[in-house]
């Protein structure tokens, strides 16, 4: 799951889902060095994250890539995931992508001084762009593909993996519906009990 699924499966509080953003920028321990609530949001993203990477029909997914894809699926898929999400939103969201998408974008914004550096430029550039609608789009999902490409230890051309994920479409949303069901009540299930800061996973 990406940053667009990790926010919503925050729930509906806003300092939660800022750490739902987070949990792709923190590393390390939790020691309060953010609101708690905010703490709670990337301790939950930790715990999706690996619940994720469990899941039988995700492993079977991602051991079908081929090479040279396979070691970054876990990437690609998170994507796809996302994009499917935000051309399904109104499946699992009362307000439309685009409300809810600014109402975090907004509540971000009274976050900056305190955000990690990387964070801040998401923050700072996310609502202009809309970074998060734009997982709606099919066509941009290459390019943004190759952003995440970019940043790679070896940079590569992350997009031109896109193509294993369109030639099995209905493959893909089949786990993706699959795993949503499963991420919404898992979700709802941690965040009913108290959660204890975990150490960093990397997805």
């Amino acid at each position: 799951m990406n940053y667009l699924a990790h926010i919503l499966l925050s729930g509906e509080n806003l300092d939660r889902q800022v750490g739902g953003l987070l949990g792709d920028f923190v590393k390390g321990p939790l020691q309060g060095k953010y609101p708690a609530t905010v703490e709670e949001g990337i301790a939950l993203h930790r715990k999706l994250d690996v619940y994720t990477d469990a899941q039988p029909e995700v492993k079977e997914l991602l051991r079908t890539f081929p090479a040279p894809w396979r070691r970054f699926g876990g990437i690609v898929l998170d994507i796809a995931f996302d994009h499917l999400l935000a051309t399904r939103w109104q499946d699992y969201h009362s307000l439309s992508l685009d409300d809810f998408c600014q109402r975090f974008y907004r509540h971000l914004d009274t976050c900056q001084p305190w955000l990690p550096s990387d964070a801040q430029h998401f923050s700072q550039r996310a609502a202009n762009i809309r970074w998060l609608q734009n997982y709606g789009d099919k066509s941009l999902i290459p390019t943004i593909l190759n952003r995440v490409g970019a940043r790679l230890r070896r940079p590569l051309p992350l997009g031109d993996a896109w193509p294993q994920i369109t030639h099995r479409h209905d493959e893909v949303e089949q786990v993706f519906d699959i795993l949503m069901a499963q991420l919404i009540s898992h979700s709802q299930q941690l965040r009913s009990a108290p959660l204890a800061p975990t150490a960093a996973h990397s997805h």
